[in-house]
């Protein structure tokens, strides 16, 4: 364990007055009301590829900007007070979070996954910009944040430089932490003072970047992140190539049966989650795909649709065509008729001027 003081994003906004958006927070905590709306369930499994596409309607960016390319999304923290964070908008009850993460360079940069649950229960990954080292986990039960010794720190070759592979699984009975497969710590129930800091309430998925570093920050603040943050040196960008979330409880959404949050007290609505179908509901056929699943009948008759719509085309083309060229004779008639009668006059006015016409006339005016 680190004898550092460890403040994750949430012990910022509880205790710090800090100019950037901690990545952390509860509109409405159920242990001190009963009015909290219900969470969304996941109830199922799915894997974001963030290098096809954006994380989608799933999801919150709830501070920055997040770019998304051909190597995933880029958190990239361009100023002060930037902290570019998503947020799933459904919660999982029990269940594993799986995310490919390069970590952002940078003293006093933090790079973080974090689950968190309305009364704050809370599980944590925080890499640290000016370490290329180790990596962080650390658990929060209840916003309880009376004691900073439940981080440990962990070794890691470079993960500032390469993608990794940081799952967490969650369950009533421990949370488990993994790097790149291999298992690197495993938290009991009843070793979090008696199961009273166990992280036991359905909890949604954050990831982002912060300054830990920044100058308004607590002193053990900065210290814990390596340093003031220099914004000069940024922008400072933690990459994310995909993220798997799996929903270990099935339903359609969660509430608390009571104002103790603990995992017994919540209750399961049953039936399907609105994120599920929507996450599971196949994409838009193609229009070669569509006319696959016609059947022959069908295709007869969308093929003679077609031909009389092309015929109705022909004939109004052919009937156009047949009108303009009549309009057209009739102009040109009148046209050559127009022609002839200006040669005329000019062939008058020709002879007129041979004959000198033209000059008696004016002397007779």
């Amino acid at each position: 364990m680190s004898p550092l003081v460890h403040l994750s994003a949430l012990g910022l906004l509880a205790c710090l007055a800090a100019p950037v958006a901690a990545q952390t927070f509860t509109a409405c905590n159920p242990l001190n009301t009963t009015t909290c709306p219900v969470d969304v369930a996941l109830g199922t499994n799915y894997t974001y590829d963030l290098t096809v596409s954006a994380a989608g309607d799933t999801w919150n960016t709830t501070a920055g900007v997040i770019d998304y390319g051909p190597s995933g999304a880029e958190f990239a923290m361009k100023f002060r007070g930037d902290a570019p964070t998503i947020q799933s908008k459904y919660y999982i009850f029990g269940g594993e979070v799986e995310v490919w993460m390069k970590a952002a360079p940078g003293q006093g940069v933090v790079s973080s996954i974090v689950l968190q649950s309305d009364d704050l229960d809370e599980v944590d990954w925080e890499l640290i910009g000016g370490n290329n080292t180790h990596v962080m986990t650390n658990y929060f039960g209840k916003g309880n944040t009376t004691s900073y010794d439940r981080a440990v720190w962990h070794p890691i070759d470079t993960p500032q430089d390469n993608f990794r592979n940081y799952t967490t699984r969650w369950t009533k009975e421990q949370i488990e932490w993994f790097i790149d497969g291999a298992s690197v710590r495993v938290l009991k129930y009843e070793e979090a003072n008696g199961g009273k800091n166990f992280p036991q309430s359905p909890m949604q998925v954050k990831i982002g970047i912060w300054a830990g570093g920044d100058k308004e920050n607590d002193k053990d603040t900065i210290k814990w992140a390596g340093g003031e943050t220099d914004y000069n040196k940024g922008p400072y960008t933690m990459g994310v190539k995909s993220v798997r979330v799996t929903d270990f409880s099935k339903g359609s959404e969660y509430s608390y049966g009571d104002m103790t949050g603990s995992w017994d007290s919540i209750k399961i609505k049953p039936g399907n989650s609105t994120i599920a179908e929507e996450l599971n509901a196949p994409p838009p056929m193609t229009a070669s795909q569509r006319w696959n699943k016609l059947s022959p009948g069908a295709k007869i008759g969308v093929g003679s649709a077609v031909g009389a719509s092309c015929l109705a085309l022909i004939v109004l083309a052919a009937f156009y065509c047949v009108r303009q060229r009549k309009a057209g004779k009739r102009e040109r008639a009148i046209a050559d008729k127009e022609f002839e009668k200006e040669t005329g006059e000019l062939m008058e006015y020709r002879q007129r001027m041979a004959k000198g016409g033209f000059a008696m006339s004016s002397r007779a005016v």
